[in-house]
């Protein structure tokens, strides 16, 4: 590990003058320090903020009427607002765009016809608001999917879209045929001699009719436009931010809405990035609110996009730019707490203190001022005695962190904890080490 490591982020060390007056301060001119035999761990304290797994952005792509401009209509929601299912999000001339249930986006309209796994998550999210579609094939939108997405839209205030603007009069067309078909067939069975030729063939215009008024009803009926709807895998969602009000021009975006388990991101430096792995520990401090929380490290998000999940081996998941291509650039560290966190700490900063490598067990550990050079190169600690008496004790440097160091005393019994090394002159003193 490369010396000094996390020395700045430290505020677990004693001060040495804590330290010294602790210890009953055996001289007035040198400041000292106890031995410990402890774990000791290297960390790396950075900046983070908590937020959800997943942030969406709501577009206002609703069409208004011809000639007209899409302007904002209603803005019932507003930043920290809980966003629950079948929740209106906002209205674009006279159009909601609501909130379900599902994980796959809305990328398609949905209407009669349609078939696949969008239209399933739309039945299943329609039939946990209580407007099941059971008597459609699976996986189809067909009229009982129709009639549900209709009584949705009416629960909800607003008329559905047809899938046809002329879809009324298509249906009284068909309506008009049907009634004509009715006829031929009546008269043809009234007729005194009856042709059976003749009678089939005015029930199969009949039939023809029936199907034409069906397929009309269809097109006149409801469908889902993607502009109208958001899908989101959890509830309740939060919105982050809203951009519009009501009677704004409606811009691509009008708001941000977070959903899924909360997490934190954290931004690593270029020099830091190359420390940090997934699997290593992490403490969270929310320091507006003094929560604290255990958290791991579970992916480092380059800045090309790649994700690197490694532990240790430098391969990355993702395809984004390389290294070298974003070698200035900031990093995003993923970090899953180890309990839930409350979702009012969404959008908070916190501090991020994340655990780089720590010592197999307790080792010695002396602060890395105590550590020193003797004349013929070696490195040595200086022990203070009860009596005033002073020794350094060759050591060998270990792992470093938290303004600490591990050392290996030569011979091994030439130091114990509770020892008390040299760190400094006290202010004014005229002896001291180093």
């Amino acid at each position: 590990m490369a010396g000094g490591i996390g020395f700045g982020a430290s505020t677990m060390i004693k001060s040495p003058a804590q330290a010294a007056a602790e210890a009953g301060a055996p001289e007035r001119d040198v400041l000292t320090a106890d031995v410990e035999l402890r774990v000791l761990r290297a960390s790396l304290v950075v900046r983070g903020q908590v937020a959800a797994e997943r942030t969406l952005t709501v577009s206002a792509a609703v069409s208004a009427a011809e000639g007209a401009e899409p302007l904002v209509t209603k803005a019932p929601l507003r930043a920290g607002d809980q966003v629950k299912a079948a929740s209106v999000l906002v209205e674009i001339s006279g159009r909601p765009v609501f909130a379900l249930p599902g994980s796959l986006p809305a990328y398609r309209d949905l209407k009669p016809g349609a078939r696949g796994p969008d239209v399933t998550q739309l039945r299943e999210a329609l039939a946990g608001r209580g407007f099941p579609s059971t008597a459609d094939p699976a996986g189809e939108f067909g009229a009982g999917t129709q009639a549900a997405l209709d009584a949705f839209y009416r629960s909800l205030g607003y008329d559905p879209r047809p899938v046809v603007e002329d879809g009324a009069a298509q249906v009284e067309a068909a309506m008009t045929s049907v009634t004509d078909a009715e006829r031929a067939l009546q008269d043809v069975r009234a007729a005194d001699r009856q042709e059976e030729k003749t009678v089939v063939r005015a029930q199969e215009d009949l039939g023809r009719a029936e199907k034409a008024l069906a397929a009309a009803r269809l097109q006149a009926g409801a469908m889902l436009p993607a502009s109208e709807v958001v899908f989101l895998d959890r509830f309740p969602a939060r919105v982050e931010s809203v951009t519009v009000g009501v009677g704004d021009r409606a811009p691509g975006s009008v708001m941000t809405i977070s959903s899924g388990s909360l997490g934190v991101r954290g931004v690593l430096t270029p020099s830091q990035r190359g420390v940090v792995r997934s699997g290593q520990k992490v403490r969270i401090l929310a320091e507006a609110t003094g929560d604290e929380f255990d958290g791991t490290a579970t992916s480092v998000t380059e800045p090309g996009g790649s994700v690197r999940r490694e532990g240790g081996d430098g391969e990355s998941e993702g395809g984004g730019e390389g290294e070298a291509d974003g070698a200035g650039a900031l990093a995003t560290l993923n970090v899953t707490p180890d309990k839930k966190i409350d979702a009012a700490l969404v959008g908070q900063e916190v501090r991020l203190t994340i655990e780089i490598k720590a010592s197999r067990g307790k080792v010695l550990v002396v602060p890395f001022s105590a550590v020193s050079s003797a004349a013929d190169g070696s490195t040595v600690v200086t022990v203070l005695a009860r009596n005033g008496e002073r020794r350094q004790i060759r050591v060998r440097p270990g792992l470093e962190g938290d303004g600490s160091v591990q050392v290996t005393p030569v011979p091994q019994d030439a130091l114990a904890p509770g020892d008390r090394v040299i760190v400094g002159k006290a202010p004014g003193g005229e002896g001291g080490a180093r």
